[in-house]
């Protein structure tokens, strides 16, 4: 299981805003390259988003979904990205300071990605999700998906 740290300069309910605004997961999300629909009921657990994965023409069609939302501490979703797989992703957030402390923990769960030795892919997933959230923080910290 992968797992990456990011302090940032803002509060966890910046964190969750953005993460609340389905509209927003290609910004930060490493490989979304497009949304196609977000549910009304979003981020509520059971709820989906409809986004796109890689690069025009060869792009992927397929959604993440929540299982788990408890603003501002805890979201755990559950990732397409076939044919490569499904992964978990579970986001805790903890106030640091004037700050906070975001944690992203990921792991394949289905599909082919799952049967990647571990080390292979949780070096994979690492580097991924150190760009995510360094993406994350220029939009948390500039105030997106503030209303």
């Amino acid at each position: 299981m992968a797992v990456n740290y990011r302090t940032m300069d803002c509060s966890p309910e910046r964190v969750f805003a953005v993460l609340a605004d389905g509209w927003l997961y290609p910004g930060w999300v490493v490989g979304a390259s497009r949304m196609r629909n977000v549910d009304k009921a979003w981020p509520a657990e059971g709820s989906v988003i409809h986004h796109s994965v890689g690069a025009w023409p060869a792009l992927i069609d397929d959604t993440t979904s929540v299982l788990e939302w408890d603003p501002p501490r805890h979201a755990l979703l559950k990732a397409r990205g076939w044919p490569i797989g499904e992964a978990h992703v579970a986001i805790d957030v903890r106030t640091r300071g004037h700050g906070c402390v975001v944690r992203i923990t990921e792991d394949a769960v289905a599909g082919p990605g799952r049967y990647v030795p571990g080390i292979l892919r949780d070096a994979a997933i690492r580097v991924r999700n150190e760009e995510t959230l360094r993406r994350l923080a220029y939009l948390a910290e500039g105030g997106a998906g503030q209303s």
